[in-house]
């Protein structure tokens, strides 16, 4: 299915050849609006589905970024919309067919650690996958990766010293921290938080893992951002609701946008 929807991107594309992958979470699809050369709407791709949440617009984004070509999806699937887990990362395998060898993963979070502000960013060190599953169950593509791929560094740690430095040089207070991904779409009840914080995570939130699952296997270099739109269950008194999440994306926009096209700039 990857190869399909590949053959019918590059139909579409004039021979524009992305080097770039970012996946744009809740709230954070403005880059895709304010750098646009081609779109493309998921409901026109082979094997792709129209996104249902709030805050995902559903397509793919073409466009030249601090120099760099760029492919953008404005919006992901979700295992808790009812897509099978390898739905979920079929843009990710479309991206390697496409020439994509850097993936930045962006995605809103609830922050676990105390110490972490909504409208924060925290760069991925490391992930603990809660799902359940894992894209790579399955017959394995030879031609993507390898059956058993090491995931002892998925996020590399020169690119993190990289975000790192860049949001520093920056001004931008950056955070960093393993993030743990659960199924959703309900929010974690506060025994949950307490496990996710025992087990070691600093945010929680209902994707972004099996991307970078699948990304690594591929072989490609991963970058994760998240973007703290609220303390989690038992961090705050305060209830959970999807508005929250979008308006502390709506607040953390700019710099989000600022940090990202500087280390765009700087792959």
């Amino acid at each position: 299915m990857q190869q399909t929807a590949a053959e019918y991107i590059l139909q579409q594309i004039n021979g524009f050849k992305p080097e770039i992958g970012i996946i744009l979470g809740s709230g954070l699809g403005e880059l895709a609006d304010k750098y646009c050369d081609i779109q493309i709407d998921y409901k026109d791709i082979p094997g792709f589905e129209a996104s249902t949440v709030v805050g995902h617009k559903g397509k793919l984004v073409f466009a030249e970024i601090s120099g760099k070509k760029v492919v953008m999806m404005q919006g992901r699937f979700h295992f808790y919309e009812g897509h099978s887990i390898q739905k979920v990362v079929l843009p990710v395998k479309v991206m390697k067919k496409l020439g994509v060898k850097t993936l930045i993963i962006t995605n809103a979070a609830g922050g676990v650690n105390a110490s972490f502000k909504p409208s924060d960013l925290m760069v991925i060190t490391d992930h603990i996958n809660m799902m359940g599953t894992n894209p790579l169950i399955g017959a394995n593509d030879d031609s993507i990766g390898e059956r058993f791929p090491d995931m002892s560094e998925v996020y590399a740690q020169e690119y993190v010293d990289l975000v790192k430095k860049i949001g520093n040089d920056l001004g931008i207070d950056m955070q960093e921290g393993v993030y743990m991904a659960l199924t959703g779409p309900s929010y974690e009840t506060p025994a949950e938080v307490n496990m996710a914080r025992i087990l070691g995570a600093d945010a929680v939130g209902m994707s972004t893992v099996p991307e970078a699952i699948t990304a690594k296997w591929a072989g490609m270099n991963v970058i994760g951002i998240s973007c703290i739109c609220n303390s989690a269950a038992g961090v705050s008194t305060v209830g959970l609701s999807h508005e929250d999440v979008i308006r502390a994306a709506g607040i953390a926009k700019d710099k989000f946008m600022t940090l990202v096209k500087e280390v765009i700039k700087k792959l």
